[in-house]
């Protein structure tokens, strides 16, 4: 059931990026992964994410990091490449919204 509503997620977000972003203002890529980053570790925080949850959101945000590095180490950030990796990021990002609201956290107690 979880892979059914990660690929419903995951089409959704082919389809978002498909239509302009008229309410989201344009980031860099290094402002994307940084606001990446810190969701991932406020959900680790606050217990929104298992540590399995954020293991596996932060091993598919190092591959599109590396893919990233490849694109800009043999000819430079091309507008294709921008949009793929944005594309990635919209994947990611609604990956991470998925995971943090699933409420299979554990409560801990102090």
């Amino acid at each position: 059931m979880k892979k059914i509503v990660l690929a419903a997620i995951a089409a959704s977000a082919l389809a978002a990026t498909a239509a302009p972003a008229l309410a989201a203002p344009w980031q860099s890529i290094n402002q994307r992964q940084a606001n990446l980053d810190r969701r991932i570790d406020q959900g680790v925080r606050n217990h929104s994410l298992t540590r399995a949850e954020a293991a596996r959101l932060r091993a598919e945000f190092r591959q599109i990091a590396r893919l990233e590095a490849r694109y800009r180490a043999s000819h430079g950030l091309q507008a294709w490449e921008r949009q793929d990796l944005d594309r990635r990021f919209d994947i990611l990002s609604a990956k991470i919204r998925y995971e943090r609201h699933d409420r299979d956290h554990r409560r801990y107690r102090h």
